[in-house]
């Protein structure tokens, strides 16, 4: 018997069952422009017969990805304007992006860089990657380099370790951060060699670990997670905020609890960015907004991630959560997760009776 294998055309969904055969002439026109990857695991998890399952929504293709609004660019958070080197972004002062790679394991539906990504994509050579290293040594400033792609563990462990090593050997270089979906999505790749790899004598790796909803936590992908755990790699979440998969109170708060529990500390919420034939997947910032303040005093505070706007045109990201604090000339108020507000004077204590 064939061992399953990611399935890379709609042709395959249809005949796995994923999609019905008379989708197959549309599912074609997306794949041509944007690639396609899911991997058996998340086969796995799809309910071929629920149109809105929230595993499905995220990886297989759909027709409104060819729908795109005028405010939607293949750039949208202005990568290019800060790419220094090929592959090597520096848009923040202490820190620089490294798209080691230009493939996933799997492509997500609403992905930023959804332009830039897939197995066309050209590949960073030796010299553009030595190209890059020489920029981080010649640049006292950078603590930290966030290794991302694409998907930096789809890349051996021998090729990962070399580049750690590499950023070791630069001394003012403190941090090797990787974000992957391999944990997840591709959970066999975390072996022992894989994890080993991520870390050298010099340097502090860390691991940000992307995901969306809690079904996407397999025992296969809670594994992987603590083998990452095990080894002592710091892991942090990102997760997407998207319209119709997580955009509700109680699955957003099942998602980072799952988090928690598996030892990763939500960092990111990412409000949905402005990526061509993503607006099915966005939501309005003020929902938002309404998200955080139902998790803010109902789920611990370790479950909180910082919500996040990426400026359009390159400018950075943003915390755009909402706000507690009503200041006037006059007074101070605060808001409780309640909703009640409180007037706030150093010096003066109230208690509730």
């Amino acid at each position: 018997m064939n061992a399953p294998r990611t399935l890379r055309y709609p042709a395959e969904l249809v005949e796995s069952g994923l999609v019905s055969a008379e989708k197959l002439p549309a599912l074609e026109d997306v794949a041509a422009r944007y690639a396609v990857a899911i991997t058996p695991e998340i086969v796995g998890l799809i309910d071929p017969a629920d149109d809105a399952d929230p595993i499905a929504r995220q990886y297989v293709p759909d027709p409104a990805e060819l729908r795109t609004t005028p405010d939607e660019t293949g750039d949208p958070i202005g990568d290019k304007i800060h790419e220094v080197s090929e592959g090597l972004i520096h848009r923040y002062p202490d820190r620089v992006l490294l798209k080691f790679v230009h493939v996933c394991a799997v492509y997500c539906r609403f992905c930023f860089r959804r332009e830039m990504v897939g197995p066309q994509a050209p590949h960073l050579t030796p010299q553009a990657l030595e190209k890059a290293l020489d920029y981080v040594r010649a640049h006292p400033e950078i603590w930290e380099v966030v290794v991302s792609g694409g998907d930096p563990l789809v890349a051996s462990p021998r090729r990962i370790s070399e580049l750690v090593q590499a950023l070791a050997d630069i001394d003012h270089v403190r941090v090797v951060r990787f974000h992957t979906r391999v944990p997840m999505v591709a959970p066999e790749r975390v072996t022992d060699a894989l994890v080993a790899s991520l870390t050298a004598p010099g340097v502090t790796g860390w691991v940000a670990i992307h995901a969306n909803h809690p079904h996407e936590f397999t025992p296969a992908a809670r594994a992987a997670i603590a083998r990452l755990a095990d080894a002592g790699i710091p892991l942090v979440s990102q997760t997407v905020l998207l319209a119709g998969i997580n955009d509700d109170a109680e699955t957003l708060g099942q998602l980072m609890r799952t988090f928690v529990e598996n030892r990763v500390k939500p960092y990111y919420l990412h409000h949905g960015d402005l990526a061509p034939g993503t607006g099915h997947f966005r939501t309005s910032l003020a929902a938002g907004q309404d998200l955080m303040r139902a998790l803010r005093g109902r789920i611990s505070g370790l479950c909180q991630p910082t919500y996040v706007l990426d400026i359009p045109g390159g400018h950075g990201k943003a915390p755009v959560g909402p706000t507690y604090v009503e200041t006037t000339p006059e007074a101070v108020s605060v808001e409780d997760y309640r909703g009640g507000k409180h007037p706030y004077r150093p010096g003066e204590i109230r208690t509730e009776s």
